[in-house]
């Protein structure tokens, strides 16, 4: 008895190839899609304000690309031991800087800009010299639990010589 067996012709071979390599594209496509949704928010003309030591700041745009506000609870950089979201706030007619209660909401289909003199990141007990043009590595924590990382490159910036609050 002879058992014959017929192999899948070439083109029904590259066809089936194809077929896997579409499949496979559309699921990491669909996956990219569901955490976009989940954090609508980008980050637009982010940097760091260049520091030898002790503590300095992230700005740049927030964007909220969403139906629905975007809380931002706190953020983490390596570069720091510590980080604070602030705004600055007049006290007995200065203007002073302070951790701002609840963080940020970005509105829907809105945006905020973090700057100098306004909202911002704080970057605290610097195990390093933030030197200019070195890549500095944000994560922001969403009220949902979800991050939004980038990356800001570090300039040197003359001003903000604002004082600090407790």
């Amino acid at each position: 008895m002879s058992i014959t067996t017929t192999r899948p012709s070439r083109r029904r071979r590259v066809a089936t190839a194809l077929f896997a390599a579409v499949a496979t594209a559309g699921l990491l496509a669909g996956c990219g899609d569901k955490a976009s949704e989940s954090a609508p928010l980008t980050v637009t003309d982010q940097w760091v304000k260049a520091a030898p030591s002790g503590m300095t700041a992230a700005f740049g745009t927030l964007t909220n690309k969403g139906s629905a506000p975007v809380h931002i609870v706190s953020a983490s950089s390596p570069a720091a031991g510590r980080t604070e979201i602030h705004e600055v706030v007049p006290v007995n007619g200065a203007m002073q800087m302070r951790q701002k209660p609840g963080g940020l909401v970005i509105p829907a289909g809105g945006s905020l800009t973090l700057k100098p003199g306004g909202d911002h990141i704080m970057l605290f007990d610097l195990p390093a010299a933030i030197t200019a043009g070195q890549e500095v590595k944000v994560t922001l924590v969403l009220a949902d639990k979800s991050t939004v990382e980038f990356t800001a490159q570090a300039r040197d910036f003359p001003g903000a010589n604002e004082k600090y609050g407790h």
